[in-house]
């Protein structure tokens, strides 16, 4: 929309033209729509049939984004990338306008409005948690903050959903227990909520009262690599997919030549099924096993009860450090 005037007042959305593909992300006319982030491109083209879709423009996006990094770099080196159009700063020990983070957020958002033509929403918070939701609060183009004072009454009545990790159907299996909002999870226990998500239910609490220990991490460490397709039509055997896998080993090997030092820990795959469920398989592994993958793809066909297959990925895992826990900060998250 910013390159190109003809975009400003139409629906568009990034995901190529393929019929079987899927959307990056659209905009906000697009949105009113119900079009949204992930959906198959025909059923997008359903709700919206003016939507535009157009190819993505990689290159173009790593550029702005060096910018806007760039851009952080002048208030804070404590910068830990999410996306390339996310990211964590911890602006705690920052001396600029009095050490305010909400002032700071502003003139960042400014900044990269002035000098790139592009609007930014920043959430303003004590913890990483925090400044992700407050960060959707007023998009597009807003800054919400919540002050250590007021992280009580934010908390208490947000909607679960809206929690980092919980998805729609740790939502709805949440809801059946008559969990809807943190102050519901409050009023429960942990050995409680262990029984309905497992191993979730720590952090879930936590989270419940407003808390989040986790550091910003400017070096953070890659913990897996994968790729993976869309075919361009559904497949049914498991000489199929191997005969995909084997077209996807030479682009996993070369990702992998550019991770310096990383040991890898497990191997493992994925497939999307042409109902758009998905399933994925693990083992622990020691290096790029091509017979591992084959195992792992043939225990993942076994869950396809006859239903053909749109997507098939491999993955590695790796070993990763232990994060650190650390006090209460001022952090800011900017989404261009």
């Amino acid at each position: 929309m910013r390159d190109n005037p003809a975009y400003k007042n139409i629906p568009i959305a990034i995901g190529g033209n393929s019929a079987r593909g899927v959307l990056c992300t659209c905009n906000y006319i697009a949105r009113e729509y119900g079009v949204r982030a992930a959906m198959p491109n025909h059923h997008a083209k359903k709700l919206c049939p003016e939507l535009l879709i157009v190819n993505a423009r990689m290159s173009v996006y790593k550029a702005v984004s060096e910018q806007i990094r760039d851009i952080f770099q002048r208030y804070t080196h404590l910068i830990e990338p999410l996306s390339l159009d996310e990211a964590y700063l911890d602006v705690t020990h920052t001396e600029l306008f009095s050490g305010s983070a909400t002032l700071i957020a502003e003139q960042i958002r400014a900044d990269i409005f002035h000098e790139l033509n592009l609007t930014a929403s920043a959430g303003v918070a004590p913890n990483k948690f925090l400044a992700k939701i407050a960060s959707d609060e007023n998009k597009p183009n807003g800054q919400c903050v919540i002050p250590p004072e007021k992280i009580d009454d934010f908390v208490a009545d947000l909607p679960l959903k809206k929690i980092p990790g919980v998805g729609p159907k740790t939502a709805l299996r949440l809801a059946e227990h008559g969990f809807e909002t943190c102050r519901d999870i409050r009023n429960s226990s942990i050995v409680y909520l262990q029984n309905i998500v497992g191993k979730q239910a720590i952090s879930l609490y936590h989270r419940s009262f407003g808390k989040d220990e986790r550091l910003v991490e400017p070096e953070r460490e890659r913990k897996s690599l994968a790729v993976e397709v869309t075919l361009s039509q559904d497949i049914m055997t498991i000489g199929q997919v191997q005969e995909v896998m084997e077209s996807l080993l030479d682009k996993l090997k070369y990702r992998l030549s550019k991770c310096e030092d990383k040991l890898i820990v497990k191997q493992g795959v994925k497939l999307k099924f042409s109902d758009f469920n998905q399933t994925t398989v693990e083992q622990r592994s020691d290096e790029v096993d091509v017979e591992v993958f084959s195992r792992l793809f043939q225990r993942a066909m076994l869950r396809a009860n006859n239903r053909a297959i749109r997507l098939v990925g491999i993955t590695l895992g790796f070993s990763t450090k232990n994060s650190l826990e650390s006090e209460c900060q001022q952090l800011i998250l900017p989404i261009h």
